[in-house]
This record gives structure tokens, sequence and C-alpha cells, in this order.
């Protein structure tokens, strides 16, 4: 039976860095920002620290989306070698390259060759989207039906982040600078949830304790009651994810670990593209369902 050769392509929202790709066997896009009018690649002439100590310095920082030449180029080169590609690029709510990507894969050189999947994912639950594009190639699926399967697995995954402030909100327009100065004289912790295509409010705490607390009884209870529970079978990964907070996500992985014993749990820096929007000191907690076969 021929099978057919598939590349898996991602963008470096999922977290997945150049050196990583490489061990993965995939290829991974890296977005592209305007910083003080200049363009950076993630991951290429951007690090982290680099992003923060510009973000802290008050630099103008936006988000973009990689060039049509720069995915066709990649496409291209990976076509001479594969017979198929799929596509996974960051949610389509969030950022415009998933509805580029997919006007380009209807170009004739690319068309029924390149699959771009819209399923809805950032950061970390992007990442095991790709884990899981991986293991679907191994398992024989065509392009086609790992874009299927993808697409109708989209829900199973759940996103809660909560805010150390809300300046970057406020300064990208996302909330009313009236809203942003009454939630920092209270002090208050927002937790916002991706669910799907969309970034919304969930809860707001009034100390990062109970903060933490309120994201992780949220995805307890997303496992108990969407995910299949907590069995034997841990049929969940666990991630946390954090912009520019490592201290606090490894304290945050040793509190979630004593509420799902025994379950292996990733920790990611969040997306640079979410960063923008979000600011530092930020704490995620995300959990996928294990795909079945």
């Amino acid at each position: 039976m021929f099978m057919s050769r598939i590349a898996i392509v991602t963008d470096s929202n999922s977290g997945i860095t150049q050196a990583q790709a490489g061990e993965y066997g995939v290829s991974v896009l890296p977005m592209p920002f305007m910083i003080n009018e200049k363009t950076y690649f993630e991951d290429i002439d951007l690090t982290q620290e680099e992003f923060y100590r510009m973000l802290a310095g008050g630099d103008d920082i936006g988000t973009s989306q990689p060039s049509p030449e720069s995915v066709m180029g990649l496409w291209r080169g990976l076509l001479k070698e594969y017979d198929e590609i799929v596509h996974i690029p960051m949610s389509s709510g969030l950022s415009g390259s998933c509805q580029s990507a997919m006007m380009l894969a209807g170009e004739p050189e690319f068309n029924g060759k390149v699959h771009v999947v819209n399923n809805q994912r950032i950061s970390v639950t992007q990442r095991q989207s790709v884990l899981d594009a991986k293991l679907l190639v191994q398992k024989g699926l065509s392009g086609a039906e790992i874009k299927d399967f993808l697409e109708e697995d989209k829900f199973n995954s759940s996103i809660y982040i909560m805010l150390d402030t809300l300046y970057y909100l406020k300064k990208g327009g996302r909330i009313t600078p009236a809203a942003a100065a009454l939630g920092t004289i209270l002090k208050l912790k927002p937790v916002l949830q991706i669910q799907g295509e969309k970034l919304d409010a969930f809860a707001k705490a009034r100390t990062t304790n109970q903060g933490k607390m309120i994201m992780i009884n949220a995805i307890k209870n997303d496992v108990i009651n969407r995910f299949g529970g907590m069995t034997e079978e841990k049929g969940v990964w666990l991630e946390i994810a954090h912009t520019h907070n490592d201290e606090a996500a490894q304290v945050l992985k040793q509190e979630l670990a004593q509420v799902f014993p025994g379950y292996d749990i990733h920790i990611d820096p969040l997306s640079l593209s979410v960063a923008c929007h979000i600011g530092p000191g930020a704490l995620a907690i995300a959990c996928c369902k294990k795909i079945h076969i």
C-alpha cells in the first residue's frame, strides 16, 4: 500500500522553537514583529529576553503574519521532498494568518497538496496539535484525513490565563481605560479563557493564589465534565504557559500536580504574539484531550 510522505508545518505561536522543530521533524514559520518600524522574527533574531526588554522599555511593538512569499517558499521546498503538507497555524480567531494560508493553499500548485488546519489552537494546545499530527502520519492517515481529524477535535482543549497587569489590554484598546484603572486600583487579576476562536473574560481574582485556584478548578471541571474524567489512563495532556514568569510557572506546576497526581505537565513560554496583548507576568493552564484512533 502506498503511503503518502507528509510534512507538518506550524508557526512559532506553537511555542516550538527552531531547535525543537529539528528534533520533532517539523517546520516552524517564525512570526514577524514590527518593533520601532523594524521587522524581527521570533526565535530567529528576536529572543524572549529581547522581546520583554523592549516591551518594558515602551518600544512600539506590533504583530504581523508571515508573508505569502515566506509561506509559499517553505511549501515549495517541502513539496520537493514530500507528497503533502499539513499546515497548522495559530487560531483563526486570533490572527489572519490562518485565512491567508487557506487562500494560498487554493493556488493551483498547492491545491490538494497543502491542507491548512483551522482548529483554533494557540501556544501549548497548538503544539499538541502538531504532535498529534505527527502521530496521525505514523498511523497512515492522509493529509486530508489529518486535517479533518484535527478540526473535529478542536473543542477538546481549554486554556485559562491569569494576567498580572491590565496595562497592555488597555494599550491595545481591548478594554477601556476606565476599566483598566478600576481593575488596577482594586488590584484585580483577570482570568481569561481561550475556547475555540475567542479570547474571553472568565473570572476576576483578588489575589494570585485565588486566580490560580480558579484556573485549576476550571481545568478540573473540564477534565471531569468534558474530557472523560480523571481515569487511570490519564486521558488528557496538561500544560502550563507563562509570559516571562518561569519561576511562578514551576510553582504552579507543583500545585497542579497535587490535583492531578501522576500526570505529565509540560511548561512553555506563551507565544510572543499573545504576550504583546497581555504583557509579562501572566500564567496559564491548558489541557488537551488525548486523541484515539
